[in-house]
């Protein structure tokens, strides 16, 4: 178990300190390493934030955000990907080299072959955020049973992500705001109907969705 977390925010007015506040309450699930990535573009800034359980290449090669080789893909990544030793064999075949032994670097090199329709491929638990330097694109992707939890919260000038929800308290632009219609799903069946949570323009991602 890992923890992600991260934003975009086209008013440009965050830091780095920022994504070291959103990612230090998921320290319990990723106790071995933590690392974050801000890119600052014209249009906005992105922030890649990760807390590490080392399971695969308990080195400090799998460290995260992790970047491709050709420096155009950059990821935070919570799961498993069953299968990554026949898709990595796949890739090199088609000569790509790996510096890890982590399925990490596995789902970087798949998207650059096979772009965001990689994800077919996967047999696993999963949710990563990738961002793609040369489409200026980010893909927020859960796996198909929804085993691995992502939310996010989106307003007109910022999108976040995180694991917990709890994350969102800690980024300024987040409006914490009692969604009251999901309050009466709430009361109607004792929990919360995905993709609504208890805050409004904050969702669960749903299961098999990117």
């Amino acid at each position: 178990m890992c923890g992600i977390a991260g934003f975009i925010d086209f008013n440009r007015k965050s830091d780095e300190e920022i994504l070291l506040q959103m990612i230090k309450p998921l320290g319990h699930r990723g106790p071995d390493d933590e690392g974050t990535q801000l890119f600052d573009t014209t249009e906005c800034q992105i922030g890649l934030a990760h807390k590490r359980l080392s399971i695969l290449d308990i080195s400090s090669n799998g460290h995260q955000p992790m970047t491709s080789k050709n420096e155009r893909w950059h990821i935070v990544y919570n799961g498993e990907i069953y299968n990554y030793r026949e898709i990595k064999k796949i890739l090199i075949d088609e000569g790509y080299t790996f510096k890890t032994e982590t399925d990490t670097e596995v789902i970087l090199n798949s998207f650059d072959k096979w772009g965001p329709n990689a994800v077919e491929q996967f047999i696993g638990m999963f949710a990563f955020v990738i961002y793609d330097v040369i489409e200026k694109k980010i893909y927020v992707v859960r796996d198909r049973a929804g085993v691995k939890p992502l939310y996010y919260y989106q307003s007109d000038n910022n999108f976040l992500f995180a694991s917990e929800l709890k994350s969102f308290h800690h980024n300024p632009n987040f409006q914490k705001k009692i969604d009251f219609e999901a309050l009466k799903l709430y009361f109607n069946y004792g929990y919360i109907l995905a993709p609504h949570t208890i805050f409004k323009d904050t969702y669960k991602l749903l299961p098999g969705s990117f």
